[in-house]
């Protein structure tokens, strides 16, 4: 059993994923508290809420995720030795390299950490720069080799909708890049990775099999490939055929042969299993490269920032 201590009224522990909510109990004066049954090998992101609704992080752990979540690690977890502990009331740096792109899916900010000739495309990038120091995880990851060109792709509005559509990737092939370009960040294709997680593995795995010349290298975890055009609620369950509209597509490639793609997905969100072993399988047979992993977390970008790290090593070596 673990257990979770709160100072001052009434409140909840919430988890990010694997574990329902649980009511802390008041022992006395402005102590409240809570013993949660954790599985012996769990990565998760944590907060408090209270009557308000107010979110907070835990003021007695000092790994933050963000200004109100923070982190639990069971103990004799392996560490995830290129990530800092980060308390919530630190501001990380952003990178200083901002880009302007007005195009066809509308205005973005798009932040560049401008390293060596390999790029390494970040979606859902703002959780990477503001949450989860990923500039700093990588610097440390690289301290012997040289440090990728991180861009940083802000989170659509509507990911359902943009991550869904083959939309993106035509408006980064034609005017992303060359936006890129034109700033001084050259794209190398043949050193480009394309990294997203959930919805967002989905749009790059997709990616890959839409546009084989752009996009070739591909760290995914925990990709959405349940999602089904025709299933209900506009293709958002998880109950339909085993890797969705992805393997559907998969059964009909002949060669992936130029692809290398590193799948990663929780052990704690079972769910999602059978949806990426369908794609997992699919796509080796079809002849890419395939690397998979199944990380000590659930659907959780603090789950995700240690295979991505690593992932993306992998992809270029």
């Amino acid at each position: 059993m673990t257990r979770f201590e709160w100072r001052g009224g009434p409140v909840s522990l919430r988890f990010e994923s694997v574990l329902d909510p649980v009511e802390l109990t008041h022992e006395e004066g402005d102590l409240w508290s809570a013993e949660v049954e954790m599985p012996s090998a769990l990565r998760v992101t944590y907060h408090f809420v209270d009557a308000d609704g107010e979110e907070h992080a835990d003021p007695s752990n000092p790994a933050g995720a963000g200004p109100n979540r923070s982190i639990f690690t069971s103990p004799g977890l392996e560490p995830q030795p290129h990530w800092p502990v980060v308390g919530p009331d630190e501001v990380l740096d952003v990178p200083s390299l901002r880009i302007r792109w007005n195009g066809a899916l509308g205005r973005k900010t798009v932040r560049v950490h401008q390293g060596g000739p390999a790029v390494v495309l970040l979606l859902d990038g703002d959780d990477w720069m503001y949450v989860h120091p990923a500039v700093a995880a990588f610097e440390s990851a690289t301290k012997n080799g040289e440090m990728p060109t991180l861009v940083f792709l802000p989170t659509p509005r509507d990911r359902d909708a943009e991550y869904s559509s083959s939309a993106l990737w035509q408006a980064i092939r034609d005017e992303l890049l060359p936006l890129l370009a034109s700033n001084g960040v050259s794209v190398d294709l043949s050193r480009f990775v394309v990294a997203g997680q959930s919805l967002g593995g989905l749009s790059a795995f997709r990616a890959a099999l839409d546009f084989p010349d752009l996009v070739t290298r591909v760290a995914c975890q925990s990709g959405s490939f349940w999602y089904a055009h025709d299933l209900p609620r506009s293709g958002l369950s998880l109950d339909g055929p085993a890797g969705g509209d992805t393997a559907a597509l998969l059964r009909t490639v002949v060669d992936l042969s130029g692809l290398r793609v590193a799948f990663d997905v929780g052990e704690h969100e079972p769910r999602m299993h059978r949806h990426c072993e369908a794609v997992e399988e699919l796509a080796a047979a079809a002849g890419a490269t395939v690397r998979v992993n199944r990380s000590p977390a659930g659907h959780d970008r603090v789950g995700w920032r240690h295979a991505l790290v690593r992932d993306v090593a992998w992809l270029l070596s």
